[in-house]
């Protein structure tokens, strides 16, 4: 298994170890002690799934209080998978990582408590799966405009569909300090 820090702290993109053979391939998705020693947390407490069509676009969705860690990975298709830092007063507060995560190359992204989230789908459809380290809260969730010019995420797809909830979320700049998670 490798793990890489990505270009802002606190993401990590993990790649299993797969063994593969003309049957096909095994790889351990989780494992709670291997994972710890990279820095991820020791619990997890909830698994979501969603499948998705071509140029679905879902977020960027965050909690706070209540934080969701969130370990990401593509069981089927690809999805360009993206974290941006929203937590107010963090040296790289606004700036976002995209990767790609498909069935194919297998790669997981962490994506800490403090960050936005969301993906968009590049494959025909999308088998989307990931970890929580904290229940879903509707009370406290926040979203982020998908497109907000001063984080200018390069998104892989011109005209994404996104759900009527997601529509609405609001730059980052528009939502009040109080509301966001604080970096330290």
């Amino acid at each position: 298994m490798k793990s890489t820090p990505a270009s802002i702290e606190g993401l990590l993109i993990i790649e299993p170890t797969v063994f593969g053979d003309e049957r096909g391939f095994f790889m351990e998705a989780y494992s709670r002690d291997r994972y710890a020693e990279m820095g991820l947390p020791r619990e997890f407490v909830q698994d979501n799934v969603s499948l998705s069509a071509h140029g679905i676009l879902r977020g960027l969705h965050l909690q706070h209080p209540n934080g969701q860690g969130k370990l990401c990975q593509v069981l089927e298709g690809e999805v360009f998978d993206v974290a941006v830092d929203v937590r107010f007063g963090s040296p790289t507060f606004g700036s976002w990582e995209g990767v790609r995560l498909s069935s194919k190359n297998k790669r997981q992204l962490y994506v800490p408590p403090g960050f936005a989230h969301g993906f968009c789908v590049l494959s025909e459809r999308a088998l989307f799966s990931y970890k929580c380290t904290d229940f879903y809260s509707a009370a406290t969730e926040l979203g982020v405009a998908w497109n907000d010019p001063d984080i200018g995420i390069d998104w892989p797809i011109d005209a994404p569909r996104l759900s009527a909830k997601d529509a609405k979320n609001p730059p980052l700049k528009d939502i009040p300090q109080g509301r966001l998670p604080s970096y330290g």
